[in-house]
């Protein structure tokens, strides 16, 4: 289980991040790689970074070289993140000619690499096919959906299991606008988006007194005018909460109070010991939360056990060549 969130600051400047939740790492680390830095996709030959990229993934042995990104952003301020997708949703195909053959563990990096706007990935991926390959024996690719951001919008793409074809029921891939600029996990982003309209009556506002008949009622505090906001930490609940917050949190100034506002949205739906435990009875925690700042050019990071925030500064590593692996 994941969420993403996206907003700009007071000088329009991107500010995106997600949680990652999940039961046990993969000894995920920040990872950084130089511009023109050279990778070899499985299926589509070599591709060139136009840019600097940052953020937090793995390499393992079977793909030395190779950052897997679990979500990434590039110094020209494009970010992307893969969140869990599961329960019949996500689904891989087999490379198919004609198509862009991506792999899963490719996708942060192929989109980061290749592009600097939502509006160039847009143009592209629909012609992308997602495959079904696995970076190494260990690792079964996880269905998962995503999430891309810049300054000005966000979108998400699904690769289902259903939805194509005359009856419904064959692959497809779709690509949505996000207007909430926020993402979590299954079902498909259009429940998301039609869920919502349940809510439609929650503000942050101050509760007035009314009339009952003859009795003037006061609220007893703050809270009552956010009655009915799902708690839980199921996806459906959590994309209700960090949807309804991504647009009523008031508009910081400066860097700081910026990348407080991401992180304090991100801790709303995060993942504690004790909420739930997964079908293996790992309780699902979140592993970290991340951001990415692009007027900072900073990526920033905390876990469940270092709530310390740690950063990643593009102009740390001007010259950097290759891929940087920062334990």
């Amino acid at each position: 289980m994941c969420t993403a969130v996206r907003f700009t600051d007071d000088e329009g400047n991107l500010v995106a991040g997600r949680n990652l939740d999940w039961g046990r790492g993969y000894g995920q680390t920040p990872l950084i790689v130089g511009k023109d830095f050279t990778w070899s996709s499985r299926h589509e030959g070599d591709f060139t970074t136009h840019a600097k990229i940052v953020g937090m993934g793995i390499v393992v042995d079977e793909l030395p070289g190779l950052p897997l990104f679990f979500d990434a952003a590039c110094e020209d301020g494009l970010y992307c993140a893969g969140l869990s997708f599961a329960a019949g949703y996500g689904q891989y195909n087999e490379p198919a000619k004609g198509k862009t053959n991506i792999t899963s563990f490719e996708l942060p990096l192929w989109i980061t690499s290749n592009f600097k706007t939502v509006a160039e990935v847009k143009k592209t991926v629909t012609n992308l096919n997602i495959t079904n390959d696995q970076a190494a024996p260990h690792l079964t690719p996880m269905p998962m959906h995503w999430f891309v951001a810049d300054k000005e919008s966000s979108i998400v793409i699904e690769q289902t299991s259903f939805g194509g074809g005359i009856d419904g029921t064959e692959p497809i891939l779709r690509v949505y606008d996000d207007p909430f600029d926020v993402l979590t996990n299954q079902p498909d982003f259009a429940f998301h988006k039609s869920n919502i309209h349940q809510y439609i009556n929650l503000t942050s506002d101050w509760c007035n007194p009314i009339k009952m008949r003859e009795a003037t009622v006061d609220a007893l505090g703050v809270g009552p005018q956010m009655a009915g906001l799902p708690g839980d930490p199921s996806a459906i609940s959590r994309f209700v909460r960090v949807a309804i917050l991504n647009a009523q949190y008031p508009e910081q100034t400066g860097s700081a109070d910026n990348n407080t506002r991401l992180l304090k949205t991100l801790e709303a739906v995060s993942m504690v010991k004790g909420y739930c435990k997964q079908e293996n009875g790992d309780y699902e925690i979140t592993l970290y939360s991340a951001g990415y700042n692009d007027g900072q050019k900073t990526y920033f990071y905390n876990t469940y056990d270092e709530p310390a925030v740690q950063t990643v500064k593009f102009a740390d590593f001007e010259n950097l060549e290759g891929l940087k692996v920062l334990a």
